[in-house]
């Protein structure tokens, strides 16, 4: 079973309707024991976005839960020689992916409903993540600070190919045509990317209706400021982006590594790695 990082790991989080919208189609869920986060924004018809991002964090909170009762996420997979968690994600997008395609072809009020979807797993000093959509992951490491995820966006690919610029893409009116979402279709291929881990790293989970209202310059400076408390860090946020208009639901997940979460090694690991020199 995987270790308890609740002592290695302090995580927060905050979800809010935002000034504009009357209803919170958000949905957020972590688990410090874990290591696990996951957030996703909902989209679709009247309450639906609501249906799916539920769906999707219920899922994978669930999923992930039982998957680590009975593997080790930094386990290599013998194939593709990927840690384990990078499956494990991988599977339970999937499967929340096709729940939400199942319920929306099912019931007429969630037709066309989709969600996306950013989730974090960390385990031995790494983070793996997994991400759909436009809601992001950002790291504050020392002086540091910026988004580790690409969205998955029509503005993200204009500016890849560039048609616009990032300062041109702040001003445009398509900020929210995504190019991937979770339950659209019933197959789905989620991002999955493996990051190292330094302790007093801060991670921002968020929802779009964050980063379209507040720049990322002033995200990084209110980890920088008010880090130490999170919970406030996570209410500063949140009132930054109603007090700029607030158009969109608003939703943070912080995460700060407070210790060293190095696995333990089997004997016959060490000896191989040694070996292997």
């Amino acid at each position: 079973m995987k270790k308890n990082l609740s002592h290695a790991l302090e995580i927060t989080g905050l979800t809010d309707p935002g000034m504009v919208r009357g209803h919170n189609e958000d949905a957020i869920a972590y688990d410090a024991e874990l290591g696990f986060a996951v957030l996703a924004d909902g989209m679709g018809g009247y309450n639906a976005g609501e249906v799916a991002s539920g769906i999707a964090t219920t899922l994978l909170s669930q999923g992930v839960k039982a998957a680590l009762e009975v593997m080790q996420p930094n386990e290599p997979e013998p194939m593709s020689g990927k840690p384990a968690a990078h499956r494990l994600l991988r599977l339970e997008v999937e499967k929340a992916n096709l729940a939400i395609f199942q319920t929306a072809q099912s019931q007429p009020q969630c037709a066309g409903m989709g969600t996306t979807l950013v989730a974090t797993l960390f385990y031995d000093n790494r983070l793996t993540i997994a991400h759909v959509g436009d809601s992001r992951v950002y790291r504050l490491r020392g002086d540091e600070f910026g988004p580790i995820t690409k969205d998955h966006s029509l503005l993200q690919e204009q500016i890849d190919s560039g048609l616009i610029t990032p300062e041109q893409a702040k001003l445009s009116q398509n900020k929210n045509l995504v190019t991937r979402a979770v339950g659209i279709d019933p197959q789905l291929d989620p991002e999955l990317n493996d990051y190292d881990v330094q302790v007093g790293d801060i991670y921002v989970l968020c929802s779009d209706g964050l980063n379209d209202m507040v720049d990322d310059a002033d995200i990084g400076l209110v980890l920088q400021t008010v880090g130490a408390n999170l919970p406030l860090a996570a209410q500063q946020l949140i009132q930054m982006a109603n007090d700029n208009g607030g158009r969109d639901n608003v939703s943070v997940i912080l995460l700060r590594v407070t210790r060293d979460f190095a696995a333990e090694r089997s004997l016959w690991r060490r000896l191989f790695g040694w070996l292997a020199r």
